[in-house]
């Protein structure tokens, strides 16, 4: 699918207005070429997520969904191995210049079965519920240069907070379309993007539509958004984004990071995220109305951080998203995001960096978040919410724990382990899992320039 003409017109209002900057510098004009700005890099990653799924028949879905349900397992468990080679050229010289990013990823499974596998999503899995021995995928975004705007095209990773390409397992989302984004002003980027598909993590093809997390309903079609980031304000950095998902939903988005300096060992930080959702078009997951937002207050002391946060969805469906990495909520965590209609959460979050006790690299976290006041009981029940089956009176809560350490040099520099161990139980009126999770992961990165 081509540019739709929404986002034709933006990006070329967009060239219009950054003709009177032409006089400053813009990032084409120190461009080396091709190949003399091209850059490489080989992650290994290894990780193992064991998730041991409580109660019996009330978390009957958490199983494996593609098998019989009398061959399902409480357990999920899933260990691979993941190689993923990104190349990002240079932009050849010229007054427009042209370059080339391509990628290959690879996921091998070390161990799981089919009771075991699907629910991690490590693993690509068959119609039949096994987990494959090995995936892959690679894809290529072509991309040109003008000033400081590229505009590209292709498979690509993205980052907003209205569509946004996860990386939180063994491999990262990726998505086909169109993406601008300049950098015209010093403190402004401005971004857009048109996408007719999204490639979820344990994905082996690149045919299956979007990635829609919570809804059942009929896709849509292409996914739109144009948005931007000021940070011209010290210590204030702000986004705005608004979206149209195809004959589903539009959405707004407003977040913002203030950070406050005390003194030398002290800081105080506030990161409100807003997110502003109502039904459109032929309302293919049903009627939305929902505004959800969150606030994070963090102290921090020398090595040690204290947050306080708070989570709200005024709503009679969830806050829903299209891709893994496109919630920016504070309290969407290890196993829940907290974000059932009409949900009130509360998180308690502790951070230890061992830098300040002798041992850069080492860090620690531990957080505790608690949702009340569930209640789909008026969800649209002809749309793609009702299946989730939410009471009137839903509560749970989450406790997460976690250590990294990143090697600081020598040969393994960059080289990453991290550990974690999650809780969370609820009541039948919310329609999250009752989990214990234990998650390991290892990474080790080369990178380099040809």
């Amino acid at each position: 699918m081509g540019m739709n003409t929404r986002l034709y017109g933006w990006a070329q209002g967009l060239t219009l207005a950054c003709v009177p900057t032409m006089a400053l510098a813009g990032a084409q004009d120190s461009a080396n070429g091709f190949v003399d700005d091209s850059t490489w890099q080989l992650l290994n990653r290894t990780v193992y997520d064991r998730r041991d799924y409580r109660h019996g028949g009330l978390n009957s879905a958490a199983r494996n969904a593609y098998k019989p349900r009398a061959d399902r397992s409480d357990l999920a468990e899933e260990w691979a191995y993941g190689l993923m080679g990104d190349f990002t050229s240079g932009f050849t010289q010229g007054t427009v210049g042209f370059g080339l990013d391509a990628h290959a990823y690879l996921g091998v499974k070390l161990d799981s079965g089919g009771g075991r596998a699907g629910k991690a999503r490590l693993l690509s899995v068959d119609n039949d519920g096994h987990p494959e021995d090995d995936y892959g995928r690679a894809g290529a975004a072509a991309k040109l240069r003008f000033s400081s705007t590229v505009l590209k095209y292709g498979e690509q990773r993205v980052k907003t907070p209205v569509f946004g390409s996860s990386d939180s397992r063994l491999l990262p989302e990726t998505a086909t379309g169109w993406l601008v984004t300049s950098q015209e002003w010093e403190a402004l980027t401005l971004t857009g993007g048109h996408f007719n598909e999204s490639t979820d993590r344990n994905a082996n093809s690149h045919d299956r539509g979007f990635v829609v997390n919570y809804s059942n309903g009929r896709q849509g079609n292409s996914f739109d958004f144009v948005g931007g980031r000021y940070a011209g304000i010290s210590g204030l950095d702000l986004n705005l984004y608004s979206v149209l998902y195809d004959e589903t939903w539009r959405q707004h988005y407003l977040g913002g990071v203030y950070a406050l300096p005390i003194d030398e060992e002290q800081a105080l930080s506030f990161n409100l995220n807003v997110y502003r959702t109502t039904d459109t078009g032929e309302a293919r997951s049903g009627d939305i109305d929902n505004t959800t937002w969150s606030l994070m207050s963090t102290y921090s002391r020398g090595a040690h951080r204290f947050s306080l946060g708070y989570q709200k969805v005024h709503g009679d469906t969830p806050f829903d998203y299209v891709t893994r990495g496109a919630i920016y909520l504070t309290n969407a965590v290890a196993l829940s995001d907290f974000n059932a209609p009409n949900e009130a959460s509360w998180q308690l979050r502790y951070d230890l960096a061992m830098a300040g006790y002798g041992v850069p690299g080492l860090t620690f976290s531990a957080a505790y978040i608690r949702g009340t006041g569930i209640d789909g009981s008026d969800v649209d029940p002809n749309g793609g919410y009702a299946y989730l089956g939410y009471g009137s009176g839903g509560r749970h809560w989450e406790r997460d724990l976690e250590a990294k350490y990143v090697v600081q040099d020598g040969a393994a520099k960059g080289m990453a382990f991290s550990a974690r161990y999650a809780t969370h139980r609820g009541n039948t009126d919310q329609a999250e899992l009752d989990a214990d999770q234990i998650r390991f992961a290892v990474e080790y990165p080369l990178k380099g320039v040809l």
